[in-house]
């Protein structure tokens, strides 16, 4: 349809057109003579340029004296194009799409080699077409609208920056602040629909989106702004991208302000429209900074560079400019007519030719009026095209040169915060480094890429309203109706949620803690409870969830499982409680066992444990029987006092006293030792005797699954579904369970009386399940999903992630616990899983360790003394066998090595009567010592 309306115009105008020539007596060549104009190798002496703006605009105030000065200082430049003039033709688009369509077509009839605009990206669409065919390159400065692609348009070449890079700059601005729906306000063209269907594009990469687009018609009036704005002030997001025209768009603000949209809690984002109307002027209007005070806007970002401040100082020199200041796009314009300049020489000087011809395809050959024969087409243009698309320059708008897909290269823009009577930067968007502090032309001069979301970074912004703190960026729409919250209608496991007579008209244990979430909220939050399901069963969670995807609740609070399936339509909060699925089974009392004594140990821990008892024993009676009199005694009672030493050591009735300090320190931590093993064999079998009483058949997920037994779950869960799709549990082998009172019942009777043998549920419901039923039923096995209860919203909610904010401070603060026991009373259930109470070697070998080094260095310190004395003792012994076999030889010594039979006997001796006997030793050597020194003394 759009189309259809363009190439309507476009004939329209070509006819009126062609009317208007031959009403003035032009006439053009035969139609069956092909003229060509073909100029020699040698370079013109005149070029002709068109330009085609409207002149009277704000930007065509600033663009119309860019061209100009463009064109003195080629001209005057003699290292570019010499001995040629470069002559500019101007034609006058009127803001008109129709007028400027008929100024485009009278241009083509110049001879023009190229065209500098159009400047509306309407004239843009269709003008672009009869440069297709005349193959005439168009140079817009200012027509942004991302379709004029190159593939449908080859020949129109865009010298600014294209909207789409703008729209992922606004989008990458939305995404910092963390907003995640905006209102699109825009005037109803190309430029205007096609900028916002890329904004839309760019957001949702963001996961934002454009809740509402809001159309403003071409001259809207005053009371057409009042009634959109007043229309999206009942919306609920307060987020406001205006992309409209510079000539309209201040009086959007303006009556934004009477409607007091441009105050706290309001996000206003103008595109580069905003800055190009204050730019064009040097003192902008105080009350118009008033009204803009706080609005965030996108310029395009024109380096600090020597050119630029030369033109602007060149421009305001001017006699024929009407305007005080300049925008960016005068050096936009500036540079475009620069490189038509820069491309033509290049042209000419590598062999090129300028020539018209007309073209056989627009011969009327039927005898009609239409004269198309006076357009010509630029024969070398495509060539023309060519060079243009790979100059590459500095100009005053920083680089010019383009890319693939013809696009200007670096694109860069300025983001603004009109404060006071000003224009303040907070930033810059480039596409190489995203939002950041830095200038692109320092951020491109590097050769790494710092878009990463931890290096973008913004200065302050003050917003509407003098806020200097981040508006939420919506709010609860203003027309009265409050958040339909969706409550299922349980019929069992109530304390969770259920009907009430009060006047939310639910209760429980999910209420309480979205009610509490609600409380934390810096601002009030309307809503009405609905119930849904009919009371008699437990409703389908699914089903609740898609009703909130289809927008037919706005929330689901209760015990809402997130699932993956789940979230890929609604946004959860963070869990406000863990869960996950067990098999559940009833348990049966037995008999214990005679031999239940010995499991508190395994195998290991009883051998090893036995051994040390004997080998404690052991070392005591060796450091004891040299002085205690207890332990010496024929060979059959000091083996039984090892024995029984061993034995009553466990508890701790042993009668024989020790009195040597090695036999002490050894036995002080052997008693420590078995006080620890005596401790702990009574708590486990404390525990074994009670873990005996359940027996199952099911042990856990795996064993029921092999089984082929019903399976019970409770109405409305997604277990069915998990154990059909997932672990392919036939259909036939699952029952649904109505209530907690039907869980007991076809639990107690079992698979061979109609019931189930387990039941797989979450953990949760399975708590109160066994709270009330005194533990009559257990769980087997451990948990085989992980999950959590959290409260759905719709997709994109903001409510959802500041909702999530709120349970984790409830959970900081323990109120979420503190909910939790008011409602929810747990009771421990004792595991049935007898094995996991036995106690292992791994468990004590630290023990058992420090103990067998105490031992052994009681021993090495009893030997080493044993050895000492035994050392004193051999040479007293000998010299009274020399005493009785020789005693004329009496200081002769032995050299008999003793046998290992002398040394057992030394050992076996009392330590009283070693001692004994090393004191007379010592006194017989004292008395021949004398003897000696009495007979060696003179008579």
């Amino acid at each position: 349809m759009v189309i259809g309306t363009r190439w309507f115009l476009f004939m329209l105008a070509l006819c009126l057109w062609i009317f208007r020539n031959e009403g003035v007596g032009i006439t053009g060549p035969s139609p069956n003579t092909t003229v060509n104009s073909t100029v020699s190798s040698s370079r013109p002496k005149v070029v002709k340029i068109g330009v085609l703006f409207t002149l009277d605009s704000i930007i065509g105030r600033s663009a119309k004296p860019a061209v100009m000065a463009a064109i003195e200082d080629i001209n005057s430049n003699r290292s570019i194009l010499p001995g040629i003039e470069l002559q500019v033709i101007f034609h006058d688009t009127n803001c008109n799409g129709f007028l400027g369509t008929m100024e485009a077509l009278q241009l083509m009839e110049n001879d023009v080699v190229a065209t500098i605009g159009p400047q509306s990206s309407s004239i843009a669409h269709v003008v672009s077409h009869v440069a297709n065919e005349l193959h005439v390159p168009l140079l817009s400065f200012a027509a942004t609208d991302p379709t004029l692609s190159a593939l449908q348009y080859p020949y129109f070449v865009r010298t600014t920056h294209s909207d789409y890079y703008q729209m992922y700059a606004i989008a990458d601005f939305v995404e910092y602040f963390r907003w995640r729906e905006v209102i699109a306000i825009f005037v109803d063209d190309d430029n205007g629909k096609n900028g916002i269907s890329v904004l839309g594009d760019a957001l949702s990469t963001k996961r934002a989106k454009i809740s509402y687009k809001a159309a403003l018609p071409l001259g809207a009036n005053r009371n057409d702004v009042s009634d959109l704005l007043s229309e999206v002030n009942l919306m609920e997001s307060r987020i406001y991208v205006l992309h409209v025209n510079p000539g309209s768009g201040l009086s959007i603000f303006r009556v934004a302000k009477q409607l007091g949209m441009m105050s706290n809690g309001y996000v206003w984002i103008a595109t580069d429209w905003l800055p190009s109307v204050l730019d064009s002027s040097e003192t902008p209007d105080t009350d118009t900074m008033n009204v803009l005070e706080g609005v965030v806007a996108f310029r395009n970002h024109i380096p600090d560079t020597d050119m630029k401040k030369s033109l602007i100082t060149k421009l305001k020199r001017r006699k024929d400019k009407q305007t005080s200041s300049f925008n960016s796009y005068a050096f936009y314009a500036y540079d475009s007519v620069w490189l038509a300049a820069y491309a033509l020489d290049i042209f000419l000087n590598e062999g090129g030719n300028i020539s018209f011809s007309s073209d056989p395809r627009l011969h009327d050959n039927n005898g009609s009026t239409l004269h198309l024969e006076s357009l010509r087409t630029f024969d070398s243009g495509p060539q023309y095209l060519q060079t243009i698309l790979r100059t590459n320059f500095t100009g005053s708008s920083g680089r010019i040169g383009f890319d693939t897909d013809r696009n200007l290269i670096r694109p860069a823009y300025d983001i603004l915060n009109i404060v006071g009577s000003g224009l303040r930067r907070i930033g810059y968007w480039s596409n190489h480094s995203s939002l950041s502090v830095v200038a692109p032309d320092i951020s491109y001069a590097k050769s790494s890429n710092h878009s990463s979301k931890s290096t973008q970074q913004l200065y302050s912004v003050i917003w509407p309203g003098d806020a200097k703190t981040t508006p939420k960026g919506w709010v609860f729409p203003n027309n009265g109706k409050p958040l339909r919250i969706a409550v299922p209608n349980r019929v069992s496991y109530k304390e969770l949620v259920a009907k009430d007579k009060s006047p939310t008209g639910v209760q429980g244990y999910c209420i309480d803690i979205f009610e509490a979430a609600l409380n934390l909220l810096a601002y009030p939050v309307p809503r009405q409870y609905i119930l849904y399901g009919n009371g008699e069963r437990n409703p389908s969670y699914n089903d609740l969830v898609d009703q909130v995807a289809q927008n037919n609740f706005d929330a689901a609070v209760g015990d809402v499982t997130i699932v993956m399936n789940r979230t890929r339509f609604v946004d959860f909060t963070q869990p406000f409680m863990e869960s996950g699925l067990v098999v559940v089974v009833p348990v049966k009392e037995e008999k214990s066992s005679p031999w239940s004594f010995l499991k508190p140990f395994t195998a290991q821990m009883w051998c090893v444990t036995g051994a040390f008892f004997l080998f404690v024993g052991t070392v005591v009676w060796i450091l004891e029987h040299r002085l205690n009199h207890e332990f010496r005694g024929p060979p059959r009672k000091q083996l039984i006092t090892v024995f029984w030493f061993s034995l009553s050591t466990m508890f701790f009735s042993h009668r024989e006293n020790t009195v040597s300090a090695l036999g002490r320190l050894v036995l002080i931590i052997w008693l420590f030792v078995v006080l620890i093993i005596n401790s702990s064999y009574t708590a486990s079998l404390t525990s074994i005797l009670t873990v005996q009483q359940l027996s199952t058949q099911i042990e856990g997920i795996d064993s029921l699954i092999s089984s082929s037994q019903p399976i019970g779950i409770q109405d409305g869960s997604f277990v069915r579904k998990y154990l059909t799709d997932e672990l392919h549990i036939a259909e036939s082998r699952i029952v649904t369970l109505k209530n907690m009172e039907a869980y007991i019942d076809a639990l107690q009777r079992g698979p061979s009386n109609g019931g189930v043998v387990a039941v797989v549920d979450e953990l949760p419901y399975i708590e109160i399940l066994m709270a009330n039923t005194e533990c009559k039923f257990t769980t087997v096995g451990q948990e085989f999903t992980k999950s959590g209860w959290g409260f759905a919203f719709q997709r994109d909610s903001p409510l959802a992630v500041d909702m999530s904010t709120a349970i984790l401070e409830l959970s900081e603060n323990g109120d979420l616990q503190r909910i939790h026991d008011k409602w929810l009373n747990k009771k421990e259930c004792a595991s049935n899983d007898a094995d996991s109470n036995k106690l292992s070697l791994k468990s004590f070998w630290g023990l058992f360790l420090v103990c067998g080094i105490t031992c052994f260095l009681a021993l090495i310190v009893f030997f080493v003394r044993v050895f000492c004395q035994y050392t004193k003792f051999i040479p007293e012994h000998e010299e009274a066998d020399e005493e009785i076999q020789q005693p004329v030889r009496r200081r002769r010594r032995a050299t008999k090595t003793p046998s290992f039979k002398e040394l057992i006997v030394f050992v076996d001796k009392r330590e009283a009567e070693i001692k004994e006997i090393l004191r007379q030793k010592s006194r017989k050597r004292q008395r021949s010592k004398s003897l000696d020194d009495n007979s060696n003394s003179p008579v």
